[in-house]
């Protein structure tokens, strides 16, 4: 046997997933900002396979024809299961693809997003340090019921997989189970899914009573045991809730061992492409969505929510601030509690302290945005943009009505509406001279009884 031989891998993505109770294909539906599709095949694309083969349904066939599944970037050829007649059927809508393939074939399932290439790659390696034709992944579970049951020889070697609902009383009591990976040398995978026989409860071929036919055919097998929880799959939104919890785990674990502080690890979510940091500190119910990116040295304070987002150095966020996409932070720019950002670069030492909205704009080094202030991006039809110069410094409750150009170290008033453009160094403030008189308040409030009463008493 050599030490090594091409692997090609056939990711089953056909599903239904009548139990999830959605319109929407159970392999599309996200864990950590990344679909359970997505997540099987990146696992994958880490063994660098010479043939990665989808199997698709109906529901996913035009997305697979147009390139635009999750992650099909990494998939050299796809297939469509119209007729979902089992698993064993499913891996047989490959054969075209691999008929002429070599070494082995690893079949995985697109709603187990849990399996790491790791985990895989040891799978792999093993079978070939054993020689065997045939390897499955199994578990050792306390709770076995749900699960087919592996059935070893003498020698511990699978002799079948035989599923729950056609188990014997005896069978159910074991508790080795199938994990549902599988790799088969290649050369004889399709003539054995071509033996397989519909003759089970649910009249289906099984992928699974290719370990009996192996044996039968005098092939040798080999039970390859993984952590149950990487094999865990999601067949509802119970399940998918799961899955989420444990790749949560997972990449709390990875950021705080990269040097990253999370106060409260268990109130912080993820995302799969998240990047913090060493340095960071991450205070509770923070929420991190695709595309973010945080430097070193940063407080992210409780409450905040990112999307799409690259903040750079020592930078301080909230409480309670957003930064949705299309933002970027400077070295050192302070973001306040309930301000929001969106598609806008604030420069080295910008500061919006508080309760501020920054959309479409670029705000230069060292500028001040008082609280209240807005930038005025939309006119119901276009979104425009706002410059803010370099130390200019923006009154509270100010207006920005873009297109419009606050030059550098210029002043806005308080309560301002700037609707034209502001030159360097100037002063600009738009709110109505204030009048005051004296005495005033109680006629006023006399008048308003006077017309109460004379309401109450029907003078209209």
């Amino acid at each position: 046997m050599a030490a090594s031989a091409p692997l090609n891998v056939v990711i089953l993505a056909a599903g239904k997933g009548t139990r999830m109770r959605s319109a929407r294909p159970k392999v599309l539906h996200e864990a950590a900002g990344l679909p359970l599709l997505a997540w099987v095949i990146r696992a994958a694309q880490g063994l660098k396979p010479e043939h990665l083969h989808l199997v698709v349904g109906p529901e996913t066939e035009t997305d697979a024809a147009q390139g635009t599944l999750p992650g099909q970037d990494a998939v050299t050829s796809w297939s469509v299961q119209a007729e979902r007649k089992g698993t064993g059927h499913a891996v047989a809508q490959a054969k075209d693809a691999l008929q002429g393939a070599t070494g082995y074939t690893l079949v995985l399932y697109a709603d187990t997003p849990l399996v790491t290439t790791q985990a895989l790659a040891e799978l792999v390696a093993d079978t070939l340090a054993d020689g065997a034709d045939l390897a499955l992944s199994t578990f050792e579970t306390g709770q076995p019921a749900g699960y087919g049951r592996v059935i070893l020889d003498a020698e511990g070697r699978p002799s079948a997989i035989v599923e729950e609902r056609d188990a014997t009383a005896e069978q159910r009591a074991l508790t080795l189970c199938n994990g549902g990976l599988m790799l088969v040398r290649n050369a004889v995978l399709f003539d054995l899914l071509g033996q397989l026989r519909a003759d089970n409860a649910a009249g289906e071929l099984y992928m699974t009573d290719v370990v009996a036919l192996a044996r039968e055919a005098g092939l040798k097998t080999r039970a390859a045991e993984l952590e149950q929880a990487l094999l865990a799959g999601v067949n509802s939104r119970a399940d998918l809730a799961a899955v989420e919890a444990q790749l949560q785990q997972r990449l709390r674990a990875a950021v705080m061992e990269a040097g990253v502080t999370l106060i409260a690890p268990e109130t912080v979510t993820l995302c799969h492409d998240t990047v913090i940091g060493a340095d960071t500190v991450v205070e509770p119910n923070v929420f991190f969505g695709p595309g973010v990116s945080i430097g070193t040295g940063c407080r992210l304070r409780a409450g905040s929510y990112f999307e799409g987002a690259s903040v750079g150095e020592g930078v301080i966020i909230g409480p309670m601030a957003r930064l949705r996409e299309g933002s970027q932070l400077d070295q050192g720019v302070k973001v306040g509690n309930f301000v929001e950002i969106k598609k806008a670069h604030l420069a080295a030492g910008a500061k919006a302290p508080h309760l501020t909205y920054v959309g479409d704009a670029k705000v230069g080094e060292r500028a001040n945005l008082g609280a209240g202030t807005i930038t005025c991006n939309y006119d119901g039809v276009n979104k425009h943009q706002t410059t803010i110069g370099p130390g200019a410094f923006i009154g509270s409750n100010a207006a920005l009505v873009a297109p419009v150009s606050i030059g550098a170290g210029a002043i806005v008033g308080a309560c301002s509406t700037v609707t034209e453009d502001v030159a360097d160094d100037a002063i600009i403030t738009t709110r109505a001279p204030a009048r005051l008189k004296a005495g005033a308040a109680e006629r006023y409030r006399n008048r308003l009884r006077q017309l109460k009463a004379r309401r109450e008493n029907g003078g209209g």
